[in-house]
């Protein structure tokens, strides 16, 4: 059966202006996919970064990496899903920006009867983003309560998710963010410290905060911008997990500096090296679910636009002007 949905797509990299609403033909899922309705659709940074030609992918391309709906078909070979399941998803190939889509089902995860779908759009790239980011990427020494971690855009999507998960593992998490306001909001979901870096200096306050010893991990999504005063809030041997590029790519820099600044590592994560099989994605979705169906974690949605407003939504997002999580609603 083929049917026609509504799908964001663009022709050509560049601003928001290059975001149109088509109709396509939607058919029946192959093996090993599902077709699947949506009911909101989440909007990340890898939007943006897929849209300007940051992550250059082919032309025409349909945009957007998690949803949650309904399952209305399933391909031979899935075994996990059936039609009527209520689902949510972070996964490749991009293409949630859309009424209903055919899409590999191995990312996609049943979603419990207490999420409801915006919260499951909201919270499956992000909240997986920070599963991955506590429990995937511990420094060489360890990572326990009590320790010392850093986390920019701590009032982003992936930052309140990030506190509140901190919290519950007894980390002690220092958030930046750009205003009072963001800082004063990642603070009230755990975080135990916050700096305005448009402000302070948060390397120093960093050090002043630790008492000079510094931090064992740094959670860097914002890239060219706080990289290197990053490095020098890390303690020896401390890790520096850079995950983003919301301020433009890091620049290449010199190894031995690291070895200057205290014997230091870093590593360069994406979630879709870690949900690369139906039984990980899942073990990692669990573990997600778990901490927000007992209200360890809360998915704070902060702004709603409607599939036709995307090009707006972009505009937000680019400009920071977005807290916690935005849903697109088709």
């Amino acid at each position: 059966m083929t049917q026609t949905s509504r799908a964001v797509r663009i022709h050509a990299h560049g601003g928001p202006e290059q975001l149109v609403v088509e109709n396509v033909e939607v058919g029946d899922p192959g093996p090993g996919e599902v077709r699947i309705r949506h009911h909101a659709v989440g909007l990340n940074f890898i939007d943006v970064y897929q849209r300007t030609g940051l992550y250059p992918n082919a032309m025409p391309l349909s945009l957007g990496m998690e949803g949650a709906g309904v399952i209305e078909a399933v391909g031979a070979g899935v075994t996990h899903l059936k039609a009527g399941d209520r689902a949510a998803y972070a996964a490749n190939p991009p293409g949630s920006y859309c009424d209903v889509r055919v899409m590999p089902a191995m990312n996609v995860c049943q979603l419990p009867d207490a999420i409801d779908f915006e919260t499951g759009a909201a919270m499956m790239l992000k909240g997986l983003t920070a599963q991955y980011l506590l429990k995937r990427c511990p420094p060489v020494e360890g990572l326990n309560a009590g320790d010392f971690v850093l986390f920019h855009a701590a009032a982003g999507g992936v930052g309140l998710i990030a506190c509140q998960w901190a919290k519950a593992l007894g980390l002690r998490l220092i958030g930046t963010a750009g205003s009072d306001e963001k800082c004063a909001l990642a603070k009230a979901h755990g975080a135990e410290f916050t700096i305005n870096y448009r402000q302070e200096d948060f390397a120093a306050r960093v050090k002043e905060i630790t008492g000079g010893n510094g931090v064992k991990v740094v959670y860097d999504s914002v890239g060219k911008d706080t990289f290197d005063k990053s490095l020098d809030c890390l303690m020896p041997f401390g890790l520096m997990v850079s995950f983003g590029n919301a301020s433009g790519p890091v620049p290449p820099f010199a190894p031995g500096i690291l070895g200057a600044k205290g014997s230091l590592y870093v590593t360069r994560q994406t979630l879709f090296s870690h949900i690369t099989s139906r039984e990980r994605t899942q073990a990692m979705a669990d573990d997600l679910f778990a901490v927000v169906e007992v209200g360890q974690v809360k998915i704070r949605i902060d702004q709603r636009f409607a599939l036709t407003e995307v090009q707006q939504a972009h505009r937000s997002l680019e400009a920071r002007a977005t807290t916690g999580c935005t849903v697109l609603l088709p």
